[in-house]
């Protein structure tokens, strides 16, 4: 593996002091990081990168680079504004919601975005695999909490004590429907204790509607309480359509119309899925090279 140039270790210290302005200190940007001192991070932030092996860099970019959306000119698409508006939304009032849109509307793109624009916002994905004890360690490390000798009873206590110091905070669950119903009971503890004063967001596919709706006709312990909380309401994000497709094509550099129009009629096969777009727009774009060779 080739050594990192001072160009990149300067590119990836430009791009750790973004991440770091997220937090309320640098102390918990660390804290928010896998095997990062606060030490290595005052130092890179500092330029001193004589004692940083690149193996750290590496490291360190491979956690906060997500925060980034690199090589991908994004268009505004109305589930793009409608999770902006209700993050934003959730975040200034300390409400909470639960965001449903079709896998590939750009759920997870826009609240990264959102996360990486604004202060106290935390973003978790979630996984069919988490248990009770993965759920509450992980929440605490995005927060910025060292749980180390902590139970997990002792750590999530941690976590609300914080998030209530922390001027207008915001959870965000990516994919909350993947979560284990004993990790759904989480949610309620964490309401009960952040209400008014936290903003909590669940974004997922539909299939969480159906979960919920299992739920409550076996009445399931914590559905009723889970489905109360976020105000019996699941709400839909806006569907993108073809002139949309169109928008990001042309963004992406695509405006040839007969590409665009093959863009949208591969895309449409998938409800407009942006992973389907952004292929076929790569596609597209190797057949418009070719032909001018």
């Amino acid at each position: 593996m080739t050594q990192l140039d001072i160009k990149q270790k300067e590119e990836i210290r430009e791009r750790l002091a973004e991440y770091v302005k997220r937090y309320p200190s640098q102390a918990k940007a660390a804290n928010s990081l896998k095997d990062t001192s606060t030490g290595t991070v005052n130092a890179i932030l500092k330029g001193k990168f004589e004692n940083i092996s690149d193996t750290m860099f590496r490291s360190i970019l491979s956690q906060i680079q997500s925060t980034r959306i690199d090589g991908w000119q994004l268009c505004s698409t109305a589930a793009y504004k409608d999770m902006e508006t209700l993050l934003m939304d959730a975040q200034q009032y300390q409400n909470v919601s639960w965001l449903v849109g079709p896998a590939g509307i750009g759920k997870t793109t826009s609240a990264t975005i959102y996360a990486r624009n604004h202060r106290n916002t935390f973003l978790l994905p979630c996984s069919e695999d988490m248990h009770k004890s993965d759920f509450v360690h992980e929440l605490a490390r995005k927060v910025g909490i060292r749980t180390d000798g902590m139970t997990v009873r002792e750590a999530l206590a941690a976590i609300m004590a914080e998030l209530i110091t922390l001027d207008r905070p915001l959870l965000i669950f990516d994919e909350g429907d993947k979560l284990t119903d004993s990790v759904f009971y989480y949610f309620i503890s964490l309401y009960n204790a952040l209400e008014d004063k936290c903003g909590i967001v669940f974004l997922s596919t539909p299939y969480i509607k159906r979960r919920m709706d299992r739920g409550l006709k076996a009445e399931r312990k914590g559905y009723d309480e889970m489905y109360s909380r976020i105000c019996r309401r699941f709400i839909d994000l806006t569907p993108t359509t073809e002139y949309e497709v169109a928008a990001i094509c042309n963004a992406n550099g695509l405006s040839d119309e007969s590409a665009i129009r093959a863009v949208i009629a591969g895309a449409r096969e998938c409800r407009f899925d942006i992973r389907r777009v952004k292929k076929e727009i790569h596609k597209q774009r190797r057949i418009m090279n070719a032909a001018k060779l």
